[in-house]
This record gives structure tokens, sequence and C-alpha cells, in this order.
């Protein structure tokens, strides 16, 4: 656990590709990626750190570089990219299978939740809290059950997990 997220040359090669992958399917997807209903199917590869804390730093810095193109606003750089960095320290930290998606839903949901209500309703804030960060929930639970955790379970049962664990 002690160098679960420390870079090699490997590591940090495996990260770039990750952080690419994120950005490109962000970026490409983008009419229903960003926004107070979104669809993010790159946040699937969210459940990385779950086998591979390491894999953090490669999906944060892809949501950063995928924030760099949000029509919503500059802090969705910010926002947006503490809320994947957070999501993804505790998916890390998960040991159930199931529960495994559940950190980036709530997560996103509140602090993109907050940030989209600040920008978008700042004089009805917590009205728009609730309702974006229920609208930014829906979509991420969605993306995390129906596309995160079969890529889970897909990894498993190919193996996948135990080879990303054993990047050096």
């Amino acid at each position: 656990m002690k160098n679960d997220y420390k870079l090699s040359i490997h590591r940090l090669t495996a990260c770039g590709i990750i952080a690419c992958l994120y950005a490109v399917l962000t970026v490409a997807t983008a009419s229903f990626a960003y926004g107070p209903i979104q669809f993010r199917i790159a946040e699937a590869m969210c459940i990385l750190p779950f086998f591979a804390p390491w894999t953090t730093w490669g999906l944060t810095l892809g949501c950063l570089l995928a924030n760099l193109f949000s029509p919503v606003s500059a802090l969705d750089i910010v926002v947006g990219t503490a809320a994947t960095l957070i999501a993804c320290l505790i998916t890390a930290r998960c040991r159930n299978k199931f529960l495994a998606p559940l950190p980036p839903v709530i997560v996103n949901a509140v602090l993109v939740g907050a940030m989209l209500a600040g920008v978008l309703t700042p004089d009805a804030f917590w009205k728009g809290f609730f309702v974006f960060g229920a609208e930014v929930g829906a979509g991420e639970l969605a993306v995390m059950y129906l596309l995160g955790l079969p890529l889970l379970l897909v990894f498993r049962r190919q193996g996948l997990d135990e080879r990303l664990r054993a990047i050096e």
C-alpha cells in the first residue's frame, strides 16, 4: 500500500494513456459530457483506482484536460478536476466492487452540482444545488453502474486487474 500512488516510468506512461483516453472520450462526446445533465462516458474509467490507486493521477490529468474545453465555466477546470481527484482517492480505498462506482457519483453530485448552482443560479443557490446535484448525480450513477461496474467485472474476469496492479 506504501507505493500505491508512486509513479515509475511505466506507470507514468500508463497514466498518460489513461489521461489521453479520458480527455478524448470526453471532448468527442462533448454534446452530452458537459453541463447540468451530463453523461460523461470517460467517467466509467474512474473504477480503475479500485485496482490500481496510481491510476488516480492519469484520470485527474485527463479530467483537467477535458475540462479545459468546458463550455460551462473556467471554474469547471478546478472544481471538476478536484471532484475526480477526490472520487478516485476514495474509490481506491473501497473494498467492495459494488460500492466502488459510488464515490464518483456522490462527489460529482455534490461538488459539480454546487459549482453549477454557483455559476448558473447564484441568486437561488440551494434550489440550483439540489436540481443540478440531482442531474449530475443521475448521469454519473448511470455511467458508473451501467458502464463502470461492467468494466470492473470485465477487468476482473479477464485478469486485467492483476496486469494493471503489476505495472511497476
